[in-house]
Parts: structure tokens; sequence; C-alpha cells
């Protein structure tokens, strides 16, 4: 009896641990893209996976889904570990009726978000799948409705990271949509909501599936990748290191590595920002000097370049930075930047990780385009995010800082806990040229070298208009500091306000310029 029993589940299990067969496996491989158990392996810690549903087949018979049928349904779900600490995992199987989505695949994945979201651990969604099983009609459209609502519900309490290693199309798009951060894979990922043959027979427009929805086009072009890796490995090990920063959920504390190594590089900074406010730098060697060696962690780097966003520690503690880079559209904010940074903010304050932001900004982008496409409700979104956002809150006004993006970038009167400012910040209304331009316009026509003067009335509106010290006399600047001084003002202020606690007046939720 004992025998009989156990060669039975040992079926089974076989038939389960191998999906949809040699064959079908052995094209995972040809296409360059590993099995779905072979993925939860290498992202979790060794021999910690447990899995769940091991066993879950579909029940629809139509279609000839009955000679179909592989325990499991096209998708591998359970628990792990990822540096110790518990994670959820599903894995689709595209070797499974090409990881389709199904009444009982579905309720695999809803049973273990509900799970997550009750042990306040994070999930990770690794997606390779053709979409809706259409065989199965309004129960695969179904199932994706229970996904979509459990995303929300979750979103601001676990991290919930999704995984593009195949296909992802259709109404499939919309669960990592919801998702805090989006990985994929160059070659192999693939995400849209009309594949090429749709588009091409209801708009005539032909365009290839890498041109459509590939990881360079979501990750550069259209923001909704935050991250690109070149092979599944390093993509899976890039998800770990993302966790490393981050709390388990929106109550626990933020990990701390006591193995950090302090390595103060201020004194470089002279030679990395030019005094020049007209020449360009790399904000990333700004903030290499402030954070603990090699953990910057930028996010989104190929979107929207002139903003960068990311997670680094300091003290060997999770912080997430927002700098303008000059580099790019001389540090200008434009719509697509709006949207990065304002999301950024948001995803820190949801789980309580401090922000940094390092200030040098001309302006919003102006421009018929920028008007077009939105840069006024875009651009509120910032205001919205900093303003809304408890936890600490630092300002390093690096150079530029005028007008309206100055205010948008956490200025002291929009809530920044403490601002700091180089001795050679600028913060003004705009920069002496254009102010020069509109308010001694009269002046400048009458004189008998209208050049000459003009250049001396800029001067004399740099000299006591565009410097910190003003701001600083206000009380819009805490402190204007020595370079040499940069990180270890950082490190104390956020040791300081490790203890901060304040709560914004009770509201179901606001209403922010989506």
């Amino acid at each position: 009896m004992w025998k009989d029993a156990i060669e039975t589940l040992e079926q089974y299990q076989e038939k389960a641990m191998l999906g949809g067969g040699e064959e079908r496996i052995q094209k995972q491989y040809d296409s360059g893209k590993m099995t779905a158990r072979e993925r939860i392996e290498l992202l979790l810690d060794k021999d910690t996976f447990v899995e769940l549903d091991e066993l879950v087949e579909s029940r629809i018979d139509d279609f000839g889904l009955d000679k179909k049928r592989i325990p499991g349904d096209g998708v591998v779900t359970g628990y792990g570990k990822i540096d110790g600490r518990l994670v959820f995992v599903s894995s689709e199987d595209f070797t499974v009726i090409g990881g389709t989505l199904g009444e009982y695949h579905s309720k695999k994945i809803c049973q273990l978000q509900d799970m997550a979201l009750a042990m306040k651990a994070p999930i990770i969604c690794i997606n390779d799948s053709g979409g809706a099983r259409i065989e199965e009609g309004i129960s695969s459209l179904s199932g994706y409705s229970g996904m979509f609502l459990r995303h929300t519900k979750a979103s601001g309490v676990i991290p919930q990271i999704a995984v593009i290693m195949g296909p992802c199309s259709g109404g499939a798009c919309y669960a990592p949509a919801i998702c805090d951060f989006i990985f994929m894979v160059r070659g192999t990922s693939k995400m849209f909501i009309t594949g090429p043959q749709v588009v091409k027979s209801v708009i005539g427009e032909e365009v290839s599936v890498e041109e459509l929805g590939g990881a360079d086009i979501h990750s550069a072009k259209s923001g909704v990748a935050h991250f690109a890796y070149e092979d599944e490995k390093s993509c899976l090990e890039g998800v770990r290191k993302l966790l490393s920063y981050l709390p388990q959920n929106n109550e626990d504390i933020l990990p701390v590595d006591e193995d950090y190594i302090p390595v103060d590089r201020s004194k470089q900074i002279t030679s990395i920002v030019p005094d020049n406010l007209r020449k360009g730098y790399d904000v990333h060697n700004v903030i290499e000097t402030m954070v603990d060696q090699g953990t910057f962690f930028e996010i989104q780097k190929d979107f929207a370049k002139n903003a960068v966003v990311g997670l680094a520690r300091i003290d060997g503690n999770s912080v997430g930075f927002v700098a303008n880079q000059p580099n790019f559209m001389g540090g200008s904010l434009d719509f697509n930047a709006s949207d990065k940074i304002a999301r950024f903010i948001r995803f820190c304050d949801c789980f309580s990780i401090p922000l940094v932001t390092l200030v040098d900004v001309p302006a919003f982008l102006p421009g018929k385009d920028q008007e077009h496409n939105g840069i006024i409700r875009h651009g509120a979104k910032i205001l919205y995010a900093y303003s809304e956002a408890t936890v600490p809150k630092i300002t390093l006004i690096m150079r530029k800082a005028y007008g309206g993006a100055y205010i948008a970038m956490n200025s002291k009167e929009m809530g920044a806990d403490v601002v700091f400012a180089w001795p050679i910040a600028e913060i003004a209304v705009m920069g002496a040229d254009g102010a020069v331009n509109i308010i001694s316009k009269r002046k400048i026509q009458a004189a008998d070298d209208p050049v000459a003067e003009r250049e001396r009335l800029i001067a004399e509106y740099e000299k006591k208009f565009n410097n910190p010290y003003i701001a600083a006399k206000r009380g819009y600047v805490d402190e204007v500091i020595h370079p040499d001084e940069t990180r270890n003002k950082i490190a104390m202020t956020l040791e300081m306000l490790k203890t901060k606690k304040e709560e914004n007046p009770y509201k179901k939720h606001g209403n922010i310029p989506l």
C-alpha cells in the first residue's frame, strides 16, 4: 500500500517537474531562456524554495485541453529566501501551453499574492507567457482581474517586483505595470498591448517585436521598464541586489550593511563640478563622493537621462538619491524626468527610505513639445510627491536653482528638513542673463554702449542676487557648506533625522495629478 501510494506521488511530482517535456525545455534553451524552476533556483538562496500548489491542474476539457493537462498548470509558485529573508515567487512556465494564464494558473498566483500580503513579505513575479488562455475564455480574463486587484491592494505595503523573461502581451502587461519595478532581458523580453501582426492589420504599420516592445525600448524610450540586463542570470542577480536595499514591508526597518566601506571623497568635488555654470558634468561622480563604496544602484538609468534616481548606502544605511544631470539637457526638467522623479520619491516614501536631493536645475524645459505633452501636469507630480513624502528629506543645492524648478526640487518651503548649498550655488527666479534682459531692457537700450552696459548689469546682478547667502539669510538654506564637508554633513543629518515622525492629515487618499 505505502509503496504504491509513494510511486503514484512520485509520478505526479516527476510530471510536474518536467513541465512541457524535454523537447519544449530544449526550445527554451535554444531561445536563450532558462526554465521556470531554474530561474527560481538562481534567484533564491540555495535549498530554500518551498513549492505550493505543485499538482494543481486545469479543469477545462474543451478544445483538447484535457489532453494538455500538466500538474502546476503552467506556473511554479512558492516561497523561499533571498539573503536569508522571506520572499514569495511565481515563475510562469512557457513549456506548458505557452505559459498561458488560465483559471487555475491565475488562482495559484492570486493565492501567492494573498500569502505575501498576509506575511508582509516581498513578491517577485517572473513572466514568460503567451497571455490569456483563449480556450478558457472569460475564466482566463477574470484571473487577470484578481491579480490586478491584489497588486493594487499590496502597493505600498510590500515590495512588488515583476521580471519579464519572455513574452508579456495584452492584459498581462498590466500586472507588471502595477508593480514597483520591472526587470527585462535584452533579446528575449517582450512587452506590448498589441503585437506586430495586429498593429499591421489595424493601422498598417510594420514594426518588429523588438522595436515594439523590447527591453531597450521600454528601458530607454517608454520608461515602462526600470532595469534591462544582457542575460537572465545578471537580471536575477539585479533583483537580489535591489531587495538588499529594501525593507520587507512598510512597517519593517531598513536593512543595514554592517560591512560598509565609508570612503569620503568630498575633496574631489571641486574638480568634478565646474564653477562655470554653463559647463556640464556627470552627477554620478558627485553621488559617488558621498555614498559607501560601490553602493549606488541606479534606477531607470537609460530613461530621461536629465534626471538621475537610485538607491545607495551611507554608513551602511539605505538612502534614495534624486539628482539633476547637467550632462543632459543642462539638467532641466521635462515631462519624462518629472514622472521618473515623482514615482521614485513615492516609492521611497512608501518604504521609509530617506531622500537626498542634489539640485542643479535651470528650469522646467520650455517649448511647444513640452507644453503639448503636459509638462504642467507631469511637473506637478514632483511637487505633489515631495510635499506628500514624510521620510527624512535633505536637499543640497550644488549650482543652479532657478525658478519653479528650484521650488520643485525639494526646496525648504516644500518640506525639506534640511537644505545645504555650496558657495557657488545660485538661487534665483532665473539666471542673470535672462533677468537683466527683462529688468533692465530700457536701460541697456539707452546706453552709449549697450553691450558693455549689459555685461556690467549682469555682473552686478550676479554679485547681488545669484548666490546662496540671501537664501540663507531668509532661512531658505539652512547652511552654506564647504564642498569638502559634504558627505559628513549629509551623513550626520541622516543620523539626526532617523527618529523623524511626521503624518499627513487623515484622508482616504490624495488626488495626484496623473
